[in-house]
């Protein structure tokens, strides 16, 4: 059983699929506090050959809140207007735009304010979208002490799931050991994404922006190829 753990993001670029596509267990942070300054709440688009970024806006609150305890604006419903009309003028003469803008709109739409209910949504339609397979799960819903931190954490989920592997992006290369998983009798692998270019109308390529980016200069089926272009270490 390969397991996989990340907070929650917002139209993440595609290297997070790529884990999700790469494990059977898919474990989503929502107990975990809110970072402002992440990726969170927002992420990067293309708007006229540089990158944008597109933010959710929140209630003021607590820096000390969990994601699950954190709301989106009361202002949200002209912030998904504003956001759906950029992306929509950004992306018009994409070549799959027809193909991913009713996604994007069912994705924004959504009208839940809860902030990890909202990107939790998000994520689940992409993961349908993209015909994945992989179960996707809050960390809240597992049954372990939910008091550790780091290494300890993701060990007691991966032994609460069966977690005979545990993959985490290359970022998380000096946090985790190889040695302190495999005494549990579990294999520890870090996912490098490959470098990965397409057309971007006629401007020079900025890579690792938003999913949306991918799908709509790629399309669903070449962007479900371009999940596996990774490598493991």
């Amino acid at each position: 059983m390969k397991v996989a753990i990340m907070q929650p993001y917002f139209l993440p670029y595609i290297g997070y699929f790529q884990l999700i596509n790469a494990v059977d267990i898919f474990v989503v942070y929502d107990n975990i506090e809110y970072t402002k300054k992440g990726w969170i709440n927002r992420n990067r688009i293309l708007v006229e050959g540089k990158d944008e970024f597109i933010t959710l806006p929140l209630q003021k609150a607590s820096d000390y809140l969990n994601i699950n305890q954190r709301s989106l604006a009361e202002t949200i419903d002209n912030e998904r207007l504003k956001m759906l009309r950029k992306i929509k003028a950004s992306y018009q003469k994409a070549p799959y735009f027809e193909e991913t803008i009713g996604l994007t709109e069912n994705i924004i739409d959504f009208k839940n304010k809860n902030l990890f209910t909202f990107i939790f949504n998000s994520i689940q339609l992409i993961i349908h979208h993209l015909g994945m397979q992989t179960k996707i799960i809050q960390s809240s819903a597992i049954n372990i002490d939910h008091t550790l931190k780091s290494e300890q954490k993701v060990l007691a989920i991966c032994k609460q799931l069966n977690a005979t592997s545990y993959i985490n992006p290359i970022g998380g290369v000096d946090l985790y050991h190889k040695d302190t998983f495999g005494d549990q009798h579990i294999l520890l692998n870090f996912l490098q994404s490959n470098p990965i270019t397409y057309p971007q109308y006629q401007n020079e390529f900025i890579p690792w922006l938003s999913i949306l980016d991918v799908m709509m200069f790629t399309g669903k089926e070449r962007t479900k190829q371009l999940l596996t272009h990774y490598t493991l270490s």
